[in-house]
């Protein structure tokens, strides 16, 4: 499939579970002008810090529970219609902490995408920094990629690497993940809404890439 363009300008939801510093970074660089598009709502799965930093920054936030619905379906689809309701060209979820339903995936083709703290398909799952260290490799990394109905699973957009230093725990190298994320999501980004993004089964072509990185090893700042 080849995704049209899409115009500059445009609307980005982001799904946030903890901090929401890939948020910020991303709301900074649309304001700076790095990223064509505006953050205009982020949604939660928590009352959280990316919530409450999205309401200082003047950007709608809303907070849908799960355990507030009666039913995991009836939380997905309501996450579904408050995420259409912002009309949004460019889904993202960074650090939400849920599996997203099929319901909710195919709401949005081709324009929901991930962030995931390792190079796909290696260490998938919520704690990939952790088995990155245990599994003791020399580089580890970050992976935006498409969201499909499975776990980590969707084609790949766009990868950096960061190498795992020998006093590494996993709150540092964690940290030095998110600063090349912080990064490589508005990169992404860009190329959504620029138009540059061409999709062809499991291969995502990204003309103009910016984000080519991959090879690159990232150590300490």
């Amino acid at each position: 499939m080849n995704e049209g363009r899409r115009p500059a300008g445009g609307r980005i939801v982001v799904l946030v579970s903890g901090s929401g510093s890939n948020l910020r970074a991303l709301a900074v660089a649309c304001r700076r002008g790095e990223v064509p598009g505006t953050v205009v709502a982020t949604v939660a799965d928590r009352a959280c810090a990316g919530v409450a930093w999205a309401e200082g920054a003047g950007i709608a936030a809303a907070v849908l529970e799960p355990g507030a619905f009666a039913s995991r379906d009836a939380w997905s689809e309501a996450l579904r219609d408050l995420v259409a309701s912002h009309r949004p060209d460019l889904v993202v979820s960074a650090g939400f902490m849920r599996i997203l339903s099929p319901a909710f995936v195919d709401a949005f083709p081709g324009i929901l995408i991930n962030l995931h703290p390792s190079l796909l398909p290696a260490f998938p799952g919520a704690h990939a920094v952790r088995d990155a260290l245990a599994a003791g490799v020399k580089v580890t990394g970050t992976t935006v990629h498409l969201v499909d109905h499975l776990v980590d699973h969707g084609a790949i957009v766009a990868q950096r690497a960061v190498e795992v230093l020998d006093d590494d725990d996993e709150s540092s190298l964690h940290e030095r993940i998110k600063a090349v994320e912080h990064r490589l999501l508005p990169e992404v980004c860009a190329a959504f809404l620029e138009g540059r993004v061409r999709i062809e089964g499991r291969r995502v072509r990204v003309e103009g890439d910016r984000s080519r990185g991959c090879g690159s090893r990232t150590g300490r700042p």
